[in-house]
């Protein structure tokens, strides 16, 4: 990354701080005035100057404070965004393609982790309506139920997208995929693969990829006349211990399914997990199919097949989108409903 782009990762509702820039024009001897015009690369300020200012800068770890220098011009040249976790990576890849679009607008990212926690998402939304950033960018949590918290903001005029997990309730822009056919795809060429008994694995009734998801897989059992069984849905949690406990007691009875469809990867890895201590063998006696971005994907034993989002277009999307509000403000009310595709790549978890 360019070393004007400066990220922050944030997981709790505390504000990061930086050095005085007083520090560091007192330990160059230049007045402060000089150290801002350097950093800010001025053509007024000489090129060895700059040099000794960026060197100390980075020796004394010292981040140009964005809101401070802003103030005049009412913008903190800042964006937040708002993801549920960082492990999952297709959160990974998005910010690579959102900070990509900042990095072009010589704009800062703040990254706020709310781990899947609803109480943490509010308490970001109320600390971000300040006026701290120019603009928000979010994926929700798995537990949002309630949005009063994100209407505040837009009713301030705070820009706001979403992304991914979006929240159709409210009017904004929104980039995701098309989770819809994507369930259908992949649950039908499990039922291609042989599947007759089919789980749906997810995190939470509340999120609309998870439900669109559902309703595709659905369709697909419906298409191949498979009737659909409420029983095979399980609706997991936040916590790896307590999913393999559920997945396990689902894998032990006599009957079980056949095949699983795992809305997210987390899930996969812990259905693989599963499996390993059960001996049940993949794809022999269980085919396993998961939305993911996981790199590794076709290194797991054996390779998992997935529904692969373009996570870099989602997030190099949603950055543009939001630039558009913050730079126009008569487009706050031009609202883009952007849904990109996402790939089946088959490999060996669903082989016949």
């Amino acid at each position: 990354m360019a070393s004007d782009g400066l990220i922050f990762v944030i997981s709790e509702n505390l504000p990061f701080s930086v050095m005085d820039i007083k520090t560091l024009a007192k330990s160059l001897n230049l007045s402060i005035s000089t150290i801002s015009r350097a950093l800010r690369d001025s053509h007024e300020i000489s090129d060895e100057t700059k040099r000794r200012v960026k060197a100390m800068a980075e020796k004394l770890n010292y981040y140009p404070n964005p809101y401070a220098s802003s103030l005049r011009k009412h913008k903190s040249r800042t964006i937040a965004v708002v993801i549920p976790e960082i492990t999952n990576n297709f959160f990974a890849l998005a910010i690579n393609g959102i900070e990509s679009i900042a990095q072009e607008k010589n704009y800062h990212v703040l990254i706020y982790l709310t781990h899947e926690d609803l109480h943490k998402e509010i308490g970001f939304a109320n600390h971000l309506q300040s006026g701290r950033v120019d603009g928000i960018m979010i994926s929700l949590s798995s537990e949002t139920n309630n949005y009063d918290h994100l209407i505040k903001l837009r009713d301030n005029g705070i820009p706001l997208v979403f992304f991914d997990r979006i929240c159709e309730a409210i009017e904004s822009s929104y980039i995701t995929t098309d989770d819809y056919e994507s369930g259908f795809a992949a649950t039908e060429h499990l039922i291609e693969s042989g599947c007759k008994k089919i789980a749906y694995l997810d995190l939470s009734r509340y999120l609309s990829t998870s439900n669109r998801r559902m309703l595709g897989y659905i369709a697909a059992l419906e298409n191949h006349g498979i009737p659909f069984n409420a029983h095979l849905v399980k609706r997991l949690a936040n916590n790896n211990t307590v999913n393999e406990e559920l997945i396990t007691e689902m894998l032990s009875v006599p009957d079980s399914p056949d095949g699983i469809f795992a809305s997210v990867e987390k899930l996969a890895i812990a259905t693989y997990n599963v499996c390993e201590r059960l001996k049940l063998k993949i794809p022999e006696q269980l085919k396993v199919v998961s939305f993911s971005n996981l790199e590794i994907s076709s290194l797991l034993n054996p390779s998992l097949t997935t529904i692969t989002q373009p996570a870099y277009e989602i997030g190099r999307q949603a950055a543009l989108q939001l630039f558009r509000y913050i730079e126009k403000k008569n487009m706050m009310n031009v609202h883009e409903k952007i849904i990109l595709e996402s790939t089946l790549v088959a490999r060996g978890s669903t082989k016949k």
